[in-house]
């Protein structure tokens, strides 16, 4: 059989003494964790050993002796460590030495109590502590067959490291009487900046949670739910981006520790994604309000929407006269015109009317950005949909006269067929019509086969105003979900401190000698970008339709009608 050892390299130049560490008996391993230096009292370390045990779930043990030569050159100490396998008892006993400045390593198996000892083929595998303990190994999505037994072995070699933490806080300047070597024995590893802002997160959490539950309170209450609160609720994207936002802040506040490593991960996703949507926000807050752009804005939206409104009007006298040499029904073409004309009217007069307050309007507007930058490009996308709101009223004027048009022909043209629509069945039956059904419903389908083409052309030509609304629409919404649910945190992890996403290892080479232990040397993997992206990815809103292009097609055919673009409230993983 093979025996694996795994040896943290930070031990490699520690003074003598044992190993101690987990023995994986399905694997035939040995996890070794720290070194325990001389001199020290073996009942004493069987009651620290016990504590960890009892501590962190991992059963902790003596594994065997170490020896560095290059400290101790006594012929007696071999002896020692070998005495020390009939104290401590373990199977195998795992002796491990160092020959002074010589490169090559020793490394044999004691087998006291077994009858018939078998030789054993040794693999030493240096391990990075550290790195290990600090990272978190992502399984392979296609966990089957040998790759799924690969994972589980090599997880149990990290999770072993990781559920060690206590094994790690005590340094050679503690006045214990036990003396350890292992990556934080030199002084544990701590930030004086890290220490106090958890000392300093415990008040600020809980008075955000208290103003967060007051908010979620108003939030809740029956006076929101009356209608016209209720309404522009469900319908401005503002809002619903804010009662996103709402959530993450709640999500963050909680007093609830973290269970495992995803959700821990996707506490500080949410709490750098907040910290610089805030940010941006402010930055752009900062640049509207400087140099007067306020102002400017507003002297420029007037005429945008004079101009839009002209080009409204030329567009409808062009659809009034003969559209690209096309003959129209002039009676409903005129109607139409004028219909859509007055509409026009309406709103340049709705928007002159408003001209004084634009720029009050914008100031406050532009206070909100401190909200976040995703709040401010909702509020943005709510200003297109209202400045263009017309536009929307022209295409459901057309989406849904057209509709009418083509259910009536579909209708009449089951007449001449003699079929009918069975509403209790849902199906087509066949049915016998008299002579002046046939009659009328002939007058019918004559009329409104002839009107069809002036009907499809203006709801063709207020479709195509309607859909570049709602790209424009889109991409806003689209942006705001990129910063809704990107993982920032755990990109910047994969950038600077690419080891604490591990996807798996690597074994370098690092001796190979007849007689003398393979030695290999454990790399971590870490996640691909986008394995992060996949794996951490915050959950969002929906923003835009999820219809096929077909099931799209279709509705444009049939004259259905294209919602603006916003939250729907559904979730998307």
């Amino acid at each position: 059989m093979v025996l694996k050892v795994f040896f943290p390299s930070c031990c490699s130049s520690a003074d003598s003494g044992i190993l101690i560490g987990r023995w994986i008996s399905k694997q035939n391993s040995a996890v070794i964790l720290a070194v325990v230096h001389f001199p020290f009292i073996p009942v004493q370390v069987k009651q620290y050993l016990g504590e960890v045990q009892r501590v962190t779930k991992v059963s902790v043990s003596v594994l065997g002796s170490w020896s560095n030569s290059k400290q101790e050159k006594e012929e007696s100490l071999s002896e020692f460590l070998e005495d020390l396998g009939t104290i401590f008892c373990h199977e195998p006993w795992i002796q491990i030495s160092k020959e002074g400045d010589s490169k090559f390593w020793s490394c044999s198996t004691l087998q006291k109590h077994s009858k018939n000892p078998q030789e054993e083929e040794i693999i030493l595998v240096y391990y990075d502590q550290r790195k290990v303990m600090l990272s978190h190994l992502h399984p392979p999505l296609d966990t089957a067959g040998q790759r799924a037994e690969d994972a589980a072995k090599l997880s149990a070699i990290f999770d072993t490291v990781a559920r060690s933490r206590l094994l790690f806080m005590t340094d050679r300047y503690d006045e214990g009487p036990i003396k350890l070597t292992h990556w934080q024995s030199d002084g544990v590893e701590a930030s004086i900046i890290v220490e106090l802002m958890k000392q300093a997160s415990v008040p600020a959490c809980m008075l955000l949670a208290f103003l967060i539950s007051l908010v979620s309170g108003i939030c809740r209450s029956r006076v929101l739910k009356f209608w016209p609160l209720s309404f522009l609720w469900s319908k401005l994207s503002t809002c619903e981006q804010l009662g996103h936002r709402l959530q993450h802040l709640q999500v963050i506040s909680s007093n609830k520790k973290a269970q495992n490593q995803n959700q821990l991960m996707r506490k500080a996703n949410i709490f750098v994604s907040l910290l610089i949507d805030v940010a941006l926000g402010i930055l752009l807050m900062s640049w509207l309000y400087r140099k007067n752009r306020i102002g400017h804005l507003a002297d420029t939206l007037i005429p945008v929407a004079d101009h839009v409104a002209e080009e409204l009007q030329d567009l409808l006298q062009w659809l009034m006269g003969a559209p690209a040499g096309l003959k129209m029904n002039r009676a409903l073409d005129q109607v139409l015109g004028r219909f859509f004309l007055y509409h026009i009217h309406l709103w340049i007069s709705y928007i002159h009317l408003l001209s004084p307050f634009i720029e009050m309007i914008l100031w406050y507007v532009g206070l909100s950005a401190c909200l976040g930058l995703t709040v401010a490009l909702c509020i943005l996308s709510d200003i297109i949909a209202l400045l263009t709101f017309h536009i929307y009223c022209f295409y459901v004027y057309g989406a849904r006269l057209y509709c009418l048009k083509i259910y009536g022909l579909s209708s009449l043209w089951r007449l001449f067929r003699g079929k009918k629509w069975n509403v209790l069945r849902q199906r087509v039956d066949s049915c016998s019509y008299d002579l002046d059904q046939l009659f009328i419903g002939t007058l019918l389908f004559t009329i409104l086969l002839f009107l069809l083409p002036t009907t499809a052309l203006y709801y063709l030509v207020f479709t195509m105003l309607r859909l570049l609304v709602v790209i424009v629409q889109g991409l806003i919404h689209l942006l705001v979900d990129l910063i809704d649910s990107l993982p920032l945190y755990s990109l910047i992890l994969r950038l600077c401190r690419s080891y604490r996403l591990a996807a798996g290892v690597k074994f370098r080479v690092l001796e190979q000698q007849d007689g003398k232990p393979l030695r290999l040397l454990m790399q971590i993997n870490p996640l691909s970008y986008g394995g992060v992206v996949q794996t951490y990815r915050l959950p969002t809103y929906s923003c835009y339709p999820r219809d096929s292009w077909a099931s799209l097609c279709k509705k444009l055919f049939l004259g259905e009608l294209i919602y603006p673009w916003k939250h729907k409230g559904e979730k998307q993983n």
